[in-house]
């Protein structure tokens, strides 16, 4: 690859280009702006917001395509809420979903949600209840080698919190398998526990009374979201930005580095070539790995078609409250991969927050897919229903068809940060290393919730001014 002069490192930059109109894209864009810099945004699609979408129908449903509430652990979050002048929109969830089930033996169990309820629930037995008490007295360990984190789990609490705990938790944040992710990179927090504490729960522990003393408030993290749902955030986001700063329907088809770098962007087969001081790319793993350097067209990130990212689809049902026996009383059930059933969970969306479903009417988002039946996350819409209806008839008590559906697929949804991905980063970074004026960032790379992605736009942020 041929080698191009660095661009100065000694003033701010002018121009920047924001490649990918997700969350991290937005977010980046918008300190960028607040910096007082030139923004171009740039998305392949005709909308912004990645994989937050929200939807009202006429009649009362509130759908959300993907994420459906957000933990506010993140000082960014807390501030973009207050500039973007969405504070009376906040909600905060119902207090009925304190309550989270894990299917057990066919029946939804409750599970323990602090350290006391552990030991009088019913979704563990006594050997777990003891094997937790133990895992106090870890030392600190610092390994030479990441793990499955199934395996490191393991070592802390035994076999059946794997099972019972961690399975259903993977499935529900990655919709992946334990066995395949890495324990460094998927969860980096606990390796980082059991480095500096060795004991997980006293790694908690640490980093809640570190919380308080930085100010915060005692407790888990409130789960937020907007009266109209998710994509408030990224629409507030887009909203903010100057008239002229973004083009949606505009894939970039070619990065030319050098001081400065060219950026192509197409639209109706047509070219549209602009300079720029700095590119950032905030796009996921098979839009990177799509990406044409130089004049020779070099594909740096092809290598990132390897990384795993199964379907999934979230099916959103709408049920007369009478058909369904279960009280929902919680934020929903998560399901064992040990359970062998056809769905990997099901968010109870109308407890969640209210003014989800009309009056006498529920609301259920059930998660097909993922690493463990990738089949069914890319079938057919009746395929999905009949599994999604044999479920919910089996596991809550469901009758009859629901009265309203919206399906939404994601065929590439979630990247797996399985066991080898530092692979991955290292190629990210050689091409930052490469490239000055390259920042990369997101989900790719960043970690995959939302307040991570939003995190990994500040930073980009941040690196583009003071590169």
């Amino acid at each position: 690859m041929p080698s191009f002069a660095a661009p100065s490192r000694t003033s701010a930059p002018r121009r920047v280009a924001v490649v990918g109109g997700g969350i991290t894209g937005l977010t980046a864009a918008y300190a960028l702006v607040r910096a007082g810099v030139t923004v171009r945004l740039f998305e392949a699609d005709p909308r912004l917001g990645g994989a937050i979408a929200s939807e009202r129908s006429p009649d009362g449903w509130l759908i959300e395509a993907g994420p459906n509430s957000l933990q506010e652990n993140s000082p960014v979050l807390t501030r973009l809420i207050a500039e973007l002048d969405l504070t009376s929109e906040r909600v905060v969830a119902q207090p009925a979903t304190k309550n989270r089930y894990i299917l057990r033996d066919g029946r939804p169990v409750a599970a323990p949600t602090s350290p006391p309820a552990l030991f009088t629930s019913k979704l563990f037995g006594l050997g777990t209840k003891l094997r937790v008490l133990g895992e106090l007295f870890h030392r600190r360990r610092a390994r030479a080698a990441d793990l499955p984190l199934s395996d490191f789990v393991r070592a802390h609490f035994g076999a059946e919190l794997v099972d019972y705990g961690l399975d259903p938790f993977v499935s529900g944040v990655y919709a992946g398998d334990p066995a395949q992710l890495s324990a460094r990179h998927a969860f980096p927090s606990l390796w980082r526990m059991e480095r500096e504490h060795g004991s997980i729960i006293r790694g908690q522990l640490a980093d809640a009374q570190a919380r308080r003393a930085a100010g915060g408030t005692p407790g888990p993290p409130a789960l937020i979201s907007f009266r109209e749902g998710l994509g408030r955030l990224p629409a507030a986001l887009a909203a903010a930005l100057p008239p002229g700063t973004i083009e949606t329907s505009a894939p970039v088809t070619a990065l030319r580095p050098g001081s400065p770098w060219t950026v192509t962007w197409t639209r109706d087969n047509a070219p549209h070539p602009e300079t720029f001081d700095r590119v950032i790319l905030a796009l996921p793993a098979a839009a990177l790995a799509a990406l044409r350097f130089g004049a020779n067209a070099a594909s740096p990130f092809a290598s990132l078609t390897t990384i795993a990212s199964p379907a999934v689809t979230s099916l959103f049902l709408g049920y007369k409250r009478a058909q369904v026996t279960h009280p929902l009383d919680g934020f929903g059930l998560l399901v064992p991969s040990r359970e062998q059933r056809d769905v990997l969970g099901v968010l109870f969306s109308s407890t969640l927050f209210a003014e989800r479903a009309p009056p006498n009417h529920v609301a259920l988002t059930v998660m097909l897919g993922g690493t463990r039946r990738p089949d069914l996350g890319l079938a057919n819409l009746p395929a999905q229903l009949s599994a999604a209806r044999r479920e919910l008839a089996a596991i809550l008590g469901v009758a009859g068809d629901p009265v309203f559906v919206r399906r939404t697929v994601w065929p590439r949804a979630i990247p797996q940060y399985d066991l080898g991905y530092e692979i991955h980063l290292a190629t990210l970074a050689a091409a930052e290393t490469a490239h000055p004026g390259l920042l990369i960032g997101g989900n790719v790379r960043d970690g995959i919730a939302v307040p991570a992605c939003l995190a990994s736009g500040e930073s980009l942020a941040a690196r583009a001014l003071a590169a």
